[in-house]
């Protein structure tokens, strides 16, 4: 792929970046806690003054470093249940690191002084009682994708950063370049094994699945988009498609596309005009509106339009699509006329070639890994074509000559399809006749910029959404945010202007019962950021 297209699609890639190595030298063991813990085989801890204390105590955006008391690495469930429990007897709140990748100081905020880290806590296993792949929460989505292809020929249709963490992804939803045809990550949970504090302040680890009833069902249920860091500490998810299917690891998932074309066309930002500009970005936007249906025939076309500030060169366009289903190179043809009906500007193609299914996953178009960044991050759901002045205001901020930061835009990215097959309280999920996830993103390296990138950021959202008070308020044409780009400026009612409260705009409809299943398994509000649920009722205090 050339510079051009590459720096064109920088902003691709906030969600990922080099994993954190739980380095031991120095470190100490944790202390046994009952029967919680067992004696001869602790824990990892990691405290201040350790050689592992300074990589350990950051993720992957780096404008948050925290400063916990202890950082615990398990490796065990009963592991995470003592850590837990020192905390709660010790009045300490905690929090628990994956991947690493938030957007905000949910883990590293200086309230936090125990933090669980999972990533020893990575293995992929099959559970022949459940028949379900069982894939613990410190798992990886690039070992997870290899994992389950190359063992069992089989796919969980999960995002395309291979660094992310499967913990928080899994819990806040989840969605990436196989949602359109197979549905979200959480449309395959089957159950999910979670750590928890009960009104007792006792830790106790608990599997719930889709198949319970009641309290234990509801626990299952908000793990389904209702955001991690809110009801437990997730230990491990089993995953299998719902509907009566055979035993065996390789009739748990569905098996993906063995081929793809893939394809990388750029428009050189020079040509473009503000008429031009708006033309793409609205053919874009229409053409997904319009295949937007469950068993739409192009729903295994997928696709990233990466529009970033003009500095960076050009917009360009990443995509796939399965080679088995008629002729491909035509039907990406055809989307590529629909794209540029009318631009007036002739896209370019600097990559079109077919990959077998694993080897898509590691393609660059969808996978970049970029280490050392500051990121802020936005996001919105889009039901129709963008409107005019969504298209303007994009416009207008991108081509700014006051800012020349090639690290800032967004990522527009397709939704629906088989995701919208699921009725919207069938899942914590809420958002499920999207056509578009929208992901506003910049990213930098000087902490000194911090107040320049934001700033351009939250000007050229709140802009966008000006018609609803600087936010995408549920509606005809925007439908809210997805709760895994989080967003603490939605909170603030000077930058959310839209009469929306943020819960609403995160979860919809769903938001009572959310607060109710906080209230009923998390009863001392332990587990707690600046955008979890918040419990309905009073709730005890410790």
């Amino acid at each position: 792929m050339s510079t051009l297209s590459r720096r064109g699609f920088v902003g691709a890639a906030a969600l990922t970046g080099a994993a954190v190595t739980a380095a031991h030298a120095t470190a100490t063991a944790a202390p046994a806690l009952g029967p919680a813990g067992p004696a001869t085989d602790p824990a990892t801890v990691v405290r201040p003054g350790d050689a592992a204390y300074a990589d350990l105590s950051r993720g992957v955006n780096q404008r948050w470093t925290g400063t916990p008391d202890t950082i615990t690495l398990p490796r065990t469930t009963s592991q995470v249940v003592a850590a837990v429990q020192r905390a709660v007897d010790s009045g300490r709140l905690p929090a628990v690191r994956g991947g690493g990748h938030c957007f905000e100081d949910f883990v590293d905020h200086a309230s936090v002084r125990a933090l669980v880290d999972l990533s020893a806590m990575n293995a992929i296993s099959y559970d022949t009682r459940r028949r379900a792949v069982t894939v613990e929460a410190g798992a990886r989505l690039g070992e997870v994708n290899e994992q389950l292809f190359k063992r069992w020929g089989i796919a969980l249709p999960g995002g395309s950063c291979p660094t992310v963490g499967v913990g928080g992804h899994v819990s806040g939803g989840g969605y990436g370049p196989l949602n359109r045809t197979l549905g979200l990550t959480v449309d395959h949970l089957y159950a999910v094994e979670v750590v928890v504090v009960d009104a007792s302040g006792t830790a106790r680890a608990v599997v719930a699945s889709r198949d319970d009833r009641g309290v234990l069902r509801d626990l299952w249920w908000a793990h389904t988009g209702g955001g991690g860091g809110t009801f437990g500490i997730v230990t491990r998810y089993f995953f299998r498609t719902p509907g009566d299917r055979p035993a065996g690891p390789g009739h748990a998932l569905p098996a993906p596309p063995p081929e793809l074309l893939v394809s990388t066309v750029i428009w050189p930002w020079a040509a473009l005009g503000q008429d031009s500009f708006a033309r793409l970005l609205t053919n874009y936007s229409a053409w997904h509106a319009g295949h937007n249906s469950p068993g739409d025939p192009e729903a295994d076309l997928y696709s990233h339009l990466a529009v970033f500030h003009r500095s960076g060169g050009a917009v360009a366009l990443n995509v796939q699509l399965s080679t088995g289903n008629g002729d491909p190179e035509r039907r990406l043809d055809a989307f590529l006329a629909a794209l540029g009906r009318g631009v007036g500007v002739q896209g370019r193609t600097v990559e079109r070639t077919r990959l077998p299914w694993l080897m898509s996953t590691r393609w660059a178009g969808f996978a970049d890994r970029p280490t050392g960044k500051r990121i802020k991050g936005k996001s919105a759901y889009h039901r129709r074509a963008f409107d005019e002045r969504h298209v303007t205001a994009l416009h207008r901020h991108l081509s700014r000559t006051d800012y020349d930061h090639p690290g800032s835009g967004l990522l527009i990215a397709p939704y629906g399809g088989q995701v919208n097959a699921v009725a919207p309280g069938d899942t914590a999920l809420v958002h499920r006749d999207s056509a578009l996830m929208l992901m506003y993103v910049s990213e930098w390296t000087a902490a000194a910029e911090d107040a320049r990138h934001t700033g351009f950021l939250r000007e050229l959202y709140e802009d966008v959404y000006a018609a609803t008070g600087g936010a995408p308020a549920p509606g005809a044409s925007t439908g809210g945010a997805y709760v895994n780009y989080a967003d603490t400026d939605l909170k603030d009612p000077a930058r959310n202007r839209s009469g929306i409260p943020w819960q609403e705009l995160y979860f919809g409809s769903n938001l009572p019962r959310l607060s109710e299943v906080k209230r009923r398994w998390d009863p001392h509000h332990v587990f707690r950021h600046a955008l979890s649920v918040e419990p309905s009722g009073p709730r005890s205090g410790r």
